[in-house]
C-alpha cells in the first residue's frame, strides 16, 4: 500500500492517486502533492532564546531590559508573560502585560518557563 497523506480538509486517511492529483473520496477534496509541500512550507516555527519551540498560550520570561517605545518605561529582565499568542511579522508574540497593557515581542528576547 502506497504511503499517501491525509485528506487535509477532513484528515481521512483513504486518499488515492488519480494522475497528478490527490483525491479523498470522503469529501470530494482534490489537491496536489506541490500544494501539499507549499502548505508544510507556510508553518512558520517560533523558538525561544534558548531554542525552545513556542506554542500560543505558553508563558515566557523577559531575558534583557527592554525599551518600549514611544514611552519612556523599560520592560524588566524576569517579567513573566501569561498566554502568549504568535504571529507572522517582525515581532513574533503577541501579549498583554499587567502594568504596561498590549505589547508585542521578539520570541529572540524571552524564554520559555
Amino acid at each position: 500500500m502506497s504511503n499517501l497523506p491525509s485528506c487535509p480538509k477532513c484528515q481521512s486517511e483513504y486518499t488515492y492517486e488519480d494522475g497528478a492529483l490527490l483525491i479523498c473520496p470522503m469529501c470530494g477534496n482534490e489537491w496536489t502533492l506541490e500544494s501539499e509541500a507549499e502548505n508544510n512550507e507556510d508553518i512558520k516555527i517560533i523558538k525561544d532564546a534558548n531554542g525552545n519551540v513556542l506554542n500560543d498560550g505558553d508563558t515566557v520570561t523577559v531575558i534583557k531590559d527592554l525599551k518600549v517605545k514611544g514611552s519612556s518605561s523599560v520592560l524588566k529582565q524576569g517579567t513573566r508573560v501569561k498566554s502568549i499568542r504568535l504571529v507572522t511579522g517582525d515581532h513574533d508574540i503577541d501579549c498583554k502585560i499587567d502594568g504596561f497593557g498590549a505589547m508585542k515581542l521578539k520570541s529572540e528576547f524571552v524564554k520559555k518557563v
